[in-house]
């Protein structure tokens, strides 16, 4: 059984157990098949069982958000030498250690931590329908906001994959290219080399920021999972 399928209650269960020295943290691994390192994840669990009770294992399925300055904070804390890694988990309810640890290799390698607010109905939401003049706006408020599409996706309440063909447009020929061009588009007999090229890339691109996408959501998804 891997970690990732324990239930909040069955880890409930594993802490009140080990806290109260029925059974040691070897024998509760054993008992549920968890492998040479279970022993050292029900400890972790213990930890924040103690520091939060129930409220340590009751996940609404949301992502937590987490601030530049905030990540910057707790990875200061580290690298000071005040506390270590599964510490600042419990102190700070980061759920996993493998995110705390990307938080550090980053700043060491002089990688900016940035502000993450996961929004994933950006993602998935309906197509917006917007006039010409809305579009230019929109894609002009991305732009002065730092390219922050996921954001300004979240703002509008449009896809993100719609906004970033906007940009994308808009960064390539200028508001021209915002224009609704639906029921003009050109048979491929009548583009040109150049053209067909153009084309293809665009698609290949939009292949692309789907892939990356999905690969993120799934990834966020097992990160829950883990816990």
């Amino acid at each position: 059984m891997s970690k990732s399928s324990f239930t909040s209650e069955q880890k409930i269960r594993v802490c009140t157990e080990y806290l109260s020295l029925k059974k040691s943290a070897i024998q509760l691994a054993a008992e549920l098949n968890m492998g040479k390192s279970g022993n050292k994840c029900i400890r972790e669990w213990a930890a924040k069982y103690s520091a939060y009770g129930s409220e340590a294992f009751d996940y609404s399925g949301k992502n937590a958000v987490y601030s530049k300055e905030f990540k910057e904070r707790v990875v200061k804390e580290y690298l000071n030498g005040f506390s270590f890694l599964n510490d600042l988990c419990v102190k700070y309810k980061i759920r996993s250690k493998t995110q705390l640890k990307n938080w550090i290799m980053k700043y060491n390698n002089h990688i900016e931590l940035k502000d993450y607010d996961p929004k994933p109905e950006v993602y998935m939401g309906d197509t917006l329908k917007t006039t010409y003049e809305e579009r230019i706006e929109i894609v002009k408020d991305c732009l002065a906001n730092d390219r922050n599409i996921k954001g300004v996706a979240a703002k509008y309440g449009c896809r993100y994959a719609q906004l970033y063909q906007w940009v994308r447009k808009y960064e390539a020929n200028g508001e021209e290219a915002l224009a609704d061009k639906r029921g003009k588009r050109k048979q491929e007999d009548e583009l040109s080399e150049l053209e067909k090229a153009e084309r293809k890339i665009a698609q290949l691109e939009r292949e692309k920021e789907e892939y990356r996408m999905k690969y993120e959501l799934l990834k966020k998804a097992e990160e829950r999972e883990r816990w």
